[in-house]
């Protein structure tokens, strides 16, 4: 980027922080930070077991998205940040209890969400961003490369690369307001010690309190997280704590669908109704995360990693049910109390060797995660459901959040174990222009439901479930040029069979673990200061119902799809990033061909994002932004009579850099959905092919921060 001076000082720091820093994920590779021309997108990514690699290198769709990014976006959350991939999407409401997503058409879930490579220790529902150097998403099923995530996600995976300590001392202390009427204060310290800098800490400080755009909606968070980094000579070790909690009260949540509505209710022109407008959510999460690697040689490096975290959610809410074209629903109320808690453990080592004229880079790993959950659901204030409207809410019951004198006895909901094992090779033939990575993951799964409703009684639901499955990958890169790539993989997702208990069925059944398979070919091309990609993909998803009192598998979902990426300069001082999905979502080998041919839920045809940054010459220190977000019409269920109609968003912003006592400042402004614009979305369950539920896109957001550096 060619700003003025605050800019290069950002750009500089950029480039010392993918130095000296060593992030580790799964494999003891360092992870390339390197941030590609225009600061938006890094270089490379890191692969799971098969480490960090350049995005020229890799046989995958791989975006790895900049700090610099997130902060001139104001990202707080994952859900202010995917929209600038066009193949992700939201899966649920901003304000919801949960922040889901979908990537190519699939469900993805908040808590698979990886954190330095490692599953289940990040915050359960919602993942901050204060703490992310980068975000990294791949697109497509990845059980080989981080193994099966703990919540059945197979639509890709996302992780956070954790900040470090940079070379030089960094103090920075950023104020925020976003409307309607929220404030916060970000602050980020980070230093180095030692004689050589080898010790570090980074600490960021988080809080926010407000109302948000939604009528009535109170929104209070707060964050502290302490990341220690150690780097020797050939030993490289870290340590972060983190601890998050936010209660949100009249919490959004999404809407079923009553079968006897024939179409849709047009969404509600007023984006700050609440719905179902009442209920509040509290929710604490504190994660521990260790790692360390070691290089036996030059060849040979070893690694550990083991985290824990502990989340609990106290919410009162209430699913809501569409009832008739008017806007009329119905929305039944519950207490529930969620406590899980996760502890995960991976090791495995790296070791490069050559056979003849062919180098090899064999990865092994073994990973282990425990997560226990308890919960207490009750429906205690003696009504069924509250009616209410989309267009004329109507006020809750006056003690409906009241809980006080009421009993929610908290037990045993569910017990998992994942374990699995895997081993890759990476072959590079004729000066690394013909790369090959073969390998194979098998994967244990050991769950135990336990009877929870209407009381817990720590009784054991059905006979448990104890499945295994092998997963393999064969990834291709072809690369005729320096800047030409071309490449194909063949890789496999895996999740948890569907199960099910008495009556819906006969007896407590289970079906074994679910493959989801993808085949993609794709080419990139490196321009210098800019990069495009093309990729065609075919994903096969199977599911299950419940037929005639017995459980089976039902039919896939067959999403094919085209997409094509760009970032980088275009002309000097001018960045894009986005570009274009098109894709289609088929319901097959149906049982008895019911919805056979269909499309499936929650895949539209065509999804774009094109975003634009600009550094205005003529006024120095000035930085201008917009994205446009299009999302194509999609079915909310399987039988094809609910259509969600397309819908484009509009978000602009500006910066500017300047020095304000010799401390640089920066100045923030951005909206998101300019326009306001209001509509509806939808998204598939992440177990099988099920009806979709439906969530009101966010309104207009105004967001404004002030960022000096000290």
């Amino acid at each position: 980027m060619t700003l003025p001076l605050a800019s290069a000082q950002a750009q500089t720091a950029s480039t010392v922080t993918a130095l000296p820093a060593v992030t580790v994920r799964g494999a003891a590779q360092p992870v390339t930070q390197t941030p590609y021309v225009g600061g938006q997108v890094n270089e490379g990514g890191s692969l799971g077991i098969l480490g960090g690699s350049d995005f020229m290198d890799t046989p995958f769709n791989l975006s790895s998205y900049t700090a610099q990014l997130i902060e001139d976006n104001q990202a707080r959350t994952l859900a202010d940040l995917v929209s600038v991939d066009p193949s992700v999407r939201m899966g649920s409401g901003r304000t919801n209890i949960n922040e889901d997503f979908t990537i190519r058409g699939l469900p993805f879930s908040s808590q698979d969400v990886a954190f330095n490579g490692l599953y289940g220790v990040l915050p359960y529902y919602r993942v901050p961003l204060e703490v992310a150097q980068s975000v990294e998403i791949l697109k497509g099923p990845s059980a080989l490369l981080s193994g099966m995530a703990p919540g059945g996600t197979v639509a890709g995976a996302i992780n956070i690369v954790p900040k470090r300590a940079l070379d030089t001392p960094l103090t920075s202390v950023t104020a925020s307001y976003w409307s309607d009427s929220q404030f916060g204060t970000h602050v980020d310290v980070g230093r180095r010690f030692g004689d050589s800098g080898q010790f570090g800490i980074r600490i960021n400080g988080v809080y926010r309190d407000g109302s948000t755009t939604i009528d009535d909606q109170e929104d209070r968070e707060g964050l502290l997280s302490v990341a220690l980094d150690y780097r020797g000579e050939r030993t490289r070790a870290s340590l972060d704590i983190l601890h998050v909690s936010q209660r949100i009260d009249n919490e959004v949540r999404q809407f079923s669908i009553s079968p006897a509505l024939d179409s849709l209710p047009s969404a509600p022109s007023d984006t700050s109704l609440n719905y179902p407008g009442y209920g509040r959510v509290i929710m604490r999460d504190t994660s521990v995360v260790g790692r360390i690697e070691h290089d036996i040689n030059d060849d040979i490096t070893v690694h550990a990693a083991l985290g824990n975290r502990r989340h609990k959610m106290d919410a009162v809410a209430g699913n809501a049910t569409l009832t008739g074209m008017n806007g009329d629903y119905v929305s039944t109320p519950a207490w529930q109390i969620f406590e899980p808690e996760t502890t995960s453990f991976e090791t495995g080592l790296t070791a490069k060797f050559a056979t003849g004229a062919v180098k090899h880079k064999l990865v092994a790993s073994f990973s282990r995660m425990t997560n226990d959950s308890d919960i207490g659901f009750v429906f205690p204030w003696g009504y069924a459901s509250i009616p209410n409207n989309l267009y004329a809410p109507i006020d809750p019951p006056s003690d409906y959040h009241n809980t006080d004198g009421i009993e929610n006895p908290v037990g045993k909901y569910t017990e998992a174990t994942l374990t699995s094992y895997a081993l890759a090779d990476t072959l590079s033939f004729m000066g690394d222009s013909v790369q090959l990575t073969l390998g194979a993951r098998h994967q244990s799964v050991k769950q135990q439901n336990y009877v929870y409703f209407p009381t817990p009684t720590n009784a054991p639901d059905g006979p448990g479930y104890k499945e295994s499955a092998i997963t393999p990958v064969v990834g291709l890169v072809v690369k005729p040029s320096r800047n030409l790539s071309l490449y194909a993989n063949y890789i496999e997702g895996l999740s948890q069979g569907a199960s099910a208990s008495p009556p819906a069925v006969t007896s407590a059944a289970s079906l074994p673990p679910m493959k989801t398979k993808q085949v993609e070919v794709g080419a990139k091309y490196d321009w210098g200061n800019f990069a495009t990609t093309v990729s065609l993909y075919q994903i096969k998803r199977p599911s299950a119902t419940v037929f005639n009192n017995s459980l089976q598998e039902n039919g896939m979902q067959v999403n094919r799809g085209l997409e094509i990426n760009a970032f980088g300069e275009v002309a000097r001082d001018v960045r894009v990033l986005g570009g274009v999905t098109f894709m289609r979502g088929k319901l097959d080998e149906m049982v008895g061909g019911v919805n056979e041919g269909n499309d499936a839920v929650g895949v539209p045809h065509v999804q774009a994002s094109l975003g634009v940054d600009w550094d205005n010459v003529l006024t120095p220190g000035l930085g201008l932004n917009a994205r446009v977000v299009y999302t194509g019409s999609q079915y909310a269920d399987q039988g094809n009579k609910y259509k969600l109609p397309s819908v484009t968003t509009f978000d602009v912003g500006a910066r500017y850099r300047t020095k304000v006592a010799g401390k640089s400042l920066t100045l923030r402004l951005n909206v998101d959905n300019l326009f306001d614009k209001s509509y509806w979305a939808t998204s598939s369950s992440a177990s099988n092919v099920s009806d979709g539920y439906l969530f009101l896109g966010s309104g207009r957001i105004v967001m404004l921060s002030a960022t000096m550096n000290f």
